[in-house]
């Protein structure tokens, strides 16, 4: 299921972009809550029940670890909960804005986790490679680099493991010894690669004024209807955004903006721009089966 990545590359780059701002922008808990529950479906959605338990292993206790970290070291606030031995106070105002925080960056992450599985290293050489060629190179470079990293080192280190360097097996120093000859083994290759993909994009032009490019990619209509919705959601955001309706403050005391059937629409509209990736991967498995029904 990863019907949004068929989209035009230029429909993805701007809803990502939106939703990661808008996710830093908006600090009000609802809408934290909001993005945070819709970043994780999605990414889940994009790498099955395997991301589901790597999200819940790594960040439940990132979460955990950068809540805790604010109300030690901000001692803001007009809500004193408890003193600290060397007299600093702990505030509840200091406690929920860490946590409003780490929801916040968590959701950030995922966020991220999800551009770069829709967000492949040809669509962003399609939308940058004429604009700032030696930049979106890089980045394309770096986004294929990862993947690359680790299946590499994987093998790397099963075939040193054959040959009797196992990292795992043997004494502190053999595993020291061990460890650093596939790092050095590893930071070689990766030089090596990043040479050859560096002169074989310059022997094909890569980057010189006028060159023309293959691009399987058309802005079709509904890459046209989904951007208009994307954008006419996000305007509807922005608005609500600089008239104050989405406003929340930490410090002295917490004040969020009061409740109206204005805001209530903007939480709506929110709630459907974030899940907005999900909707199209539903409606495609819905179209799916109704197709298969009709066979």
């Amino acid at each position: 299921m990863n019907e949004f990545k068929n989209y035009h590359p230029f429909v993805n780059f701007i809803y990502f972009m939106l939703v990661i701002g808008y996710t830093m922008l908006i600090m009000h808990p609802l809408y934290l809550v909001v993005a945070f529950s819709c970043s994780f479906i999605y990414s889940a959605i994009l790498g099955g029940i395997k991301v589901v338990k790597k999200n819940l292993f790594y960040m439940v206790p990132l979460l955990l670890i950068m809540a805790l970290v604010n109300p030690l070291f901000n001692h803001k606030g007009a809500t004193i909960l408890w003193y600290f031995p060397n007299g600093n106070p702990l505030t509840l105002e200091a406690v929920i804005y860490g946590i409003l925080a780490s929801v916040m960056i968590v959701s950030v992450i995922w966020w991220f986790s999800c551009f770069n599985n829709v967000m492949s290293s040809d669509k962003f050489v399609y939308l940058f490679g004429r604009i700032v060629p030696s930049l979106s190179l890089i980045f394309s470079m770096t986004l294929r680099f990862v993947p690359r990293f680790s299946y590499q080192l994987k093998r790397i280190s099963d075939s040193q493991r054959c040959i009797g360097r196992d990292i795992s097996k043997g004494g502190i120093l053999k595993r020291i010894k061990s460890g650093l000859s596939i790092l050095s083994i590893m930071t070689t290759w990766a030089l090596e690669n990043a040479v050859e993909t560096a002169d074989s994009m310059k022997s094909r032009g890569y980057g010189l004024k006028g060159r023309t490019a293959f691009s399987i990619y058309r802005f079709d209509k509904r890459d046209k209807v989904t951007l208009l919705l994307i954008v006419l959601l996000s305007i509807y955001i922005f608005v609500g955004v600089i008239s104050g309706n989405l406003h929340c403050s930490f410090y002295p005391n917490i004040k969020i903006s009061g409740y109206s059937l204005y805001n209530l629409s903007l939480f709506v509209i929110y709630t459907i721009f974030c899940i907005l990736p999900v909707i199209i991967e539903l409606w495609e498995v819905k179209k799916w089966k109704h197709t298969e029904s009709k066979i």
